[in-house]
């Protein structure tokens, strides 16, 4: 499976500069920065997550966990709780559940970035399949999906 032609377009007809790599099948966040040879810290995840009713995507590194507390706090919503894979399957169109991109936007989604990614010049994502991912300057992506931001991601141990 190659990158889905709504991810490649969207980030051409924004004259984003980018770089598409191919690695090693990984199905987990820790795994593709494994497989890409980079700090989990480098790499950025998407974490969906159910907020009262609404679904929002969370980006964060992959060497964070989301705090579903502070995550609440930010999004002023009384209940927050990992999404379940059947609430947002077919939210992203040609995308292998589980490797999409940081590009809400793009699947008309609220998007918030944790600040810790802020920290890193650039960030590596899945670009929709668990073999492709793209790397981008971390101000680009900012640019591109215009986040909430706020502090909501627990380094792991």
């Amino acid at each position: 499976m190659s990158i889905p032609r709504q991810i490649t377009d969207f980030l051409n007809s924004r004259n984003v500069a980018y770089r598409f790599c191919t690695h090693s099948p990984a199905y987990t966040a820790q795994g593709t920065a494994h497989a890409q040879h980079v700090s989990g810290k480098d790499l950025a995840k998407v974490v969906m997550v159910m907020a009262d009713d609404r679904l929002v995507m969370t980006v964060l590194p992959a060497s964070h966990r989301v705090d579903l507390d502070r995550l609440a706090e930010l999004l002023n919503a009384k209940k927050t709780r990992l999404a379940a894979e059947e609430e947002f399957k077919d939210v992203f169109p040609g995308c292998e559940l589980g490797a999409m991109p940081p590009l809400g936007n793009l699947y008309n989604l609220e998007v918030w970035l944790d600040s810790s990614v802020e920290e890193r010049p650039e960030v590596i994502f899945n670009a929709g399949t668990h073999v492709d991912s793209i790397q981008m300057r971390t101000a680009d992506l900012e640019a591109l999906v215009q986040p909430k931001k706020g502090s909501f991601g627990i380094l792991r141990h």
